[in-house]
């Protein structure tokens, strides 16, 4: 069955109540029980519908997760089985009047299922092995520690307690690059194994470099006459090393020059990325009067 909105398919808010969603539901199931549609496949789909999201929406933690996750993410972790799982509609049945509830999934010489696992399809349900609900920690990374990689202890709150974990970070783990801890996330309320927790990077800001994904990039100043007759540079590295850069006769106000293999290291061995240099050129604002009459004599001689 595709993704749905359940509060739509019961005609409720968000903000709905459990008696507000039961009643909401009792008034569909009485339009569109098989019992009263006899054979309309249309009415049967439609009662499918209701079904299920009466199931997410009277179920506490259910309902959580789809609230949490949305329809797409939440219909991603749970199948038909994990819907329907833990669930007995026998009690709604006899309390509507649709016979004794019993899950032989034929009422009143119609069949009707919903698939292997649901409580309407005559197939026995097994305990949904669900896994719980993953968790992500931002972890703030200088450049060095991207570059070379560093043991991290990371503390952070979980149900009302502090946990640590201590973590190996491998070089190249720019930001959103993650690290999956199995087994350190949220219980299972279904009896299945636990979520995960994620350890996901993020560069802290650097006062030379910054970075676009695993090139580093810095800015530099030259003067006006620099940029016109070419200079040379000295250029700092990650590393701490200071690179001779020359700049060409004619160079352009934020001309882009690319050191190769300078940047972060990609993450399992992969080589690295750049370093690049913006060239900005100095415009004065005011000028002395020297330096009006140089400017004066360079445009009558056509520059």
């Amino acid at each position: 069955m595709p993704a749905n909105d359940y509060y739509k398919t019961l005609g409720v808010d968000k903000n709905a109540s459990p008696e507000a969603i039961k009643k909401a539901y009792r008034k569909l199931a009485m339009k569109y029980h098989p019992d009263h549609t006899k054979g309309d496949k249309s009415a049967e789909d439609k009662f499918k519908q209701i079904s299920e999201a009466y199931a997410v929406l009277s179920d506490k933690d259910k309902r959580q997760q789809y609230d949490t996750f949305g329809s797409t993410d939440f219909h991603q972790r749970y199948s038909q089985e994990d819907i329907f799982s833990n669930f007995d509609f026998s009690d709604i049945f006899r309390e509507f009047g649709f016979g004794d509830g019993s899950s032989s999934g034929r009422r009143g010489g119609v069949r009707f299922g919903f698939g292997s696992g649901s409580p309407f399809g005559g197939h026995a349900r097994q305990q949904a092995q669900m896994k719980g609900s993953d968790l992500v920690y931002e972890l703030p990374l200088t450049l060095a520690e991207i570059a070379q990689g560093a043991e991290k202890r990371v503390n952070f709150q979980h149900k009302g307690r502090t946990e640590n974990v201590t973590v190996k970070v491998p070089p190249g783990m720019i930001t959103g690059k993650k690290l999956r801890l199995t087994g350190k996330g949220d219980a299972s309320p279904y009896g299945g194994p636990p979520g995960d927790l994620y350890i996901q990077s993020k560069v802290v800001p650097d006062s030379v470099f910054s970075v676009q994904d695993h090139d580093l990039i810095i800015q530099r100043e030259i003067r006006l006459s620099e940029a016109l007759l070419g200079t040379r540079l000295k250029v700092p590295t990650l590393e701490g090393k200071k690179l001779n850069l020359t700049i060409p006769p004619g160079t352009n106000h934020k001309t882009k020059m690319r050191l190769g293999g300078l940047g972060l290291p990609h993450m399992k061995g992969k080589g690295k990325g750049d370093l690049y240099v913006i060239i900005q050129i100095q415009i004065p604002k005011k000028l002395t009067k020297t330096q009006k009459k140089i400017v004066s004599q360079l445009a009558e001689a056509g520059l």
